[in-house]
């Protein structure tokens, strides 16, 4: 898909980290930009910066996303271009003892619920609705649409306390494919990056010596990855027509340990 002035995209999770990355390298080629945010600040600011558009979004709402994709269809028009970069993480053992008083204790069944929601419901939320979005417009050179998700290297080698975390993300993955090919007689195409460690804001809370610990485990470039290249990858999935179906780690060739 050629990306240029009178395309629509909307990008989730896109008012800070690999989401707004994605946002403004869009805009940069000239596509018009809704952006889903729970941080009306930030999101309201870099629409305007951007001259795109803003909807506040909890992708765990059914009216929110609704409200969202009419707000910004509204001003911006149906989206061909979906980028899914909404979501969080927590880290619970499955079953574990306190050091201190030896209590046993498991992972909080609403904390997992919760990361699968956001990070696994919430995705296929947007998607199906984006789609159906997509399915009413007419084809440009034999494509309606381009979907990007984000998964995690963590949905391949998950470390202890991940378990909700590689659930969702192993979920993003699971159904790239499936959805690629309920979609592909609409001619609209689904891809998924599975990003390693990134130097998003989540990433910005760790102590330094940390992050440089992290920075330094991987092979080569032995960094953290930075956003802008995370949404290079996005616009190759979206810009390369044959690009579908793929589930694509973007993580300097690292294996994560077991912690």
């Amino acid at each position: 898909m050629e990306l240029k002035s009178g395309i629509s995209a909307v990008v989730t999770g896109g008012a800070s980290g690999l989401g707004e990355a994605t946002a403004r390298a869009l805009a940069a080629k000239g596509v018009s930009v809704g952006i889903f945010d729970l941080n009306e600040e930030r999101g309201e600011a870099l629409a305007k910066e951007l001259g795109g558009a803003f909807a506040k979004v909890n992708v765990t709402s059914e009216e929110d996303v609704d409200a969202g994709f009419a707000k910004v269809r509204a001003a911006i028009g149906q989206e061909r271009i979906l980028v899914n970069c909404a979501g969080t993480g927590n880290a619970h053992k499955t079953a574990s003892r306190d050091k201190t008083t030896g209590e046993i204790k498991h992972f909080p069944l609403d904390a997992f619920n919760m990361i699968v929601q956001i990070n696994l419901v919430g995705t296929f939320r947007c998607i199906a609705k984006s789609a159906a979005g997509m399915m009413t417009l007419d084809p440009i050179e034999g494509e309606r649409g381009a979907i990007v998700n984000t998964a995690s290297v963590a949905a391949e080698d998950g470390q202890m306390g991940q378990a909700a975390y590689s659930a969702s993300k192993g979920g993003v993955v699971g159904m790239t494919l499936p959805i690629a090919r309920d979609l592909a007689r609409e001619l609209i195409r689904v891809n998924t990056i599975l990003p390693g460690i990134f130097n998003t804001p989540l990433m910005n809370g760790a102590p330094e010596n940390v992050k440089q610990a992290l920075a330094a485990s991987v092979p080569n470039p032995a960094r953290l990855g930075n956003p802008p290249e995370y949404a290079s990858l996005a616009l190759q999935m979206i810009e390369n027509a044959y690009f579908n179906g793929e589930d694509v780690r973007l993580d300097g060739a690292i294996r994560m340990g077991m912690r």
